[in-house]
């Protein structure tokens, strides 16, 4: 390797795109036009490419995984970017192993983590609405201020989720499996879900959160009952 004309995946940028392999893991190609570019095979995991113009791109056997999307992106026709392993808007990432990624700010609507393994991630501020998360791990997760309008959460593992100011309104909490220290404080919304939570078993609800200092129990008292408008 030629290390004097060697540049950082991340900071790849897509005018430097041109003989192979490319490498852009983690690279900002937010907003980017690369209409027409060869991106076959190329590794493009954790690549932001929301708003980016990939308009008659080639992308066969291109590495997408955790790659960042938005409605704004524009993929070549035909390509089934859903599926591709891309995360956003309508994603298809059930059973994916996300445990610990920074997926804050992200427009998810419609996405379905089915089964996810999502214990630790940060999801704070985005747009999960309508997203279905059913039989996942959010162990720790941290969906603080974030919009969770519709989205379903029936049969997950909640232990500590941080839903502090996020808005649940409609958000279906049936069976969850543990809410174990989990914070719903300031959340709004609440007011369909709060019965199934609070008829948690006691020793979840009374489970003290040591990061924000109180208790399950607490916390759902202390919620907005008021869905919002």
């Amino acid at each position: 390797m030629d290390l004097s004309n060697w540049t950082a995946p991340e900071h790849l940028q897509p005018t430097d795109v041109g003989a192979k392999p490319i490498d852009a893991r983690g690279a900002d190609w937010s907003g980017s036009d690369l209409r027409g570019k060869d991106l076959s095979n190329a590794k493009l995991c954790r690549t932001d490419l929301r708003g980016a113009n990939l308009s008659k791109t080639l992308l066969d056997g291109a590495d997408l995984r955790f790659a960042k999307y938005d409605s704004f992106t524009i993929w070549p026709e035909d390509f089934e970017f859903f599926a591709s392993g891309a995360v956003g808007p309508g994603a298809k990432l059930s059973g994916v192993f996300l445990n610990g990624t920074d997926l804050r700010g992200l427009d998810l609507r419609g996405a379905i983590f089915m089964g996810a393994y999502l214990s630790g991630a940060d999801l704070s501020g985005s747009v999960v609405d309508g997203v279905r998360f059913v039989g996942s791990d959010l162990r720790n997760a941290v969906l603080r201020g974030t919009s969770c309008q519709g989205a379903r959460f029936r049969s997950c593992q909640l232990d500590f989720a941080d839903f502090r100011g996020a808005n649940l309104t409609d958000a279906d909490f049936t069976s969850p499996e543990s809410i174990r220290g989990a914070d719903f404080s300031l959340s709004i919304g609440l007011i369909n879900a709060r019965e199934e939570l609070l008829n948690q078993p006691e020793d979840h609800l009374l489970c003290w959160n040591p990061l924000t200092r109180r208790n399950t129990k607490d916390s759902l008292q202390s919620s907005d009952s008021v869905t919002s408008a």
